[in-house]
């Protein structure tokens, strides 16, 4: 314990400049915050500061120690930190948000790596539209979302990169237009866009979609994946789909292909989002390992 007060005058005092300021802001005597500094030195065996009449210095040996135990110190904060949060909940929960168009399939390996990790953590999943899920984190009911970028949330958020995905449409395998190496927004203009959309966000998706994609301005909403596989296979209409990450080949009947607009390919950045004041290491954790999961190509 004693080291660490050191360290925390230490920084203190090379911040200020003085043995005077530094003392008011620790709250101790001006002699024993230089006591303590000489006390430093003398186990370390090495001078850490120049103590000139005005002001004082960092020698190398200072500056080397300044920058590492700055970040000894933080680290220990939150250690301590999240140690009295553990003990303070009676049950620890991670309340995760995705797209309903989402492949299951590494957001159901990171579930099952963190849960070998931690597995005092109660995992909960929901899905929702962007705009769904964009409003369940800034009210508080889930902890992480996982969704493309349309709208970033504020500096109270962190909003950190997944990955990129590429667009594509799922067509019926009888269109005519099933035969093309790629589909442009152009060549879809004349058909129904399927969209997966919780009841009451389809104004919001049939936005983006024909405003930001140039999708077409005809539209036939359901509720889930299965479902909308089910009306491109009876020919309905056509599903845009981002593949991130691992998805199964659609069914007998479907066929996948790439999404193009003003002669280049449909591209959408996934971002994974929680609250800062909410950040805690099994968040962090499990948002490195969908990450990691997603870009093991």
């Amino acid at each position: 314990m004693m080291l660490l007060k050191q360290m925390k005058y230490f920084i203190t005092i090379a911040e200020c400049g003085s043995f005077t300021e530094a003392a008011i802001q620790c709250y101790i005597s001006q002699s024993a915050i230089s006591q303590q500094i000489r006390a430093l030195e003398a186990d370390l065996q090495v001078q850490l500061l120049i103590r000139q009449k005005r002001h004082i210095e960092l020698t190398e040996a200072g500056k080397y120690f300044y920058r590492h135990a700055k970040a000894i110190l933080k680290e220990v904060e939150h250690i301590t930190e999240e140690t009295k949060r553990l003990g303070e909940d009676h049950e620890l929960a991670l309340r995760i948000g995705y797209p309903k168009n989402f492949s299951l399939h590494e957001l159901q390996q990171a579930i099952t790596q963190f849960y070998d990790l931690y597995s005092e953590v109660k995992i909960s999943i929901v899905s929702g539209t962007h705009e769904e899920l964009y409003e369940l984190l800034l009210q508080g009911k889930i902890d992480l979302k996982v969704s493309e970028q349309r709208r970033t949330y504020n500096q109270d958020y962190y909003n950190d990169e997944l990955k990129y995905s590429e667009s594509y449409v799922e067509i019926a395998s009888v269109h005519p237009m099933a035969k093309k190496p790629i589909l442009t927004t152009e060549d879809l203009k004349s058909m129904s866009c399927i969209l997966v959309v919780s009841k009451g966000y389809e104004q919001s998706e049939k936005n983006f979609y024909e405003k930001d994609l140039g999708l077409s301005h005809q539209f036939l909403y359901v509720d889930s994946l299965e479902q909308a596989r089910l009306m491109v296979v009876g020919n309905r209409g056509y599903l845009p789909i981002d593949v991130i990450g691992h998805m199964d080949i659609p069914v007998k009947g479907i066929k996948r292909i790439p999404l193009y607009k003003n002669g280049k390919p449909v591209q959408r950045n996934y971002f994974v989002c929680w609250n800062k004041r909410n950040t805690n290491y099994y968040i962090e954790e499990f948002a490195e390992l969908l990450r990691n999961l997603l870009n093991n190509d």
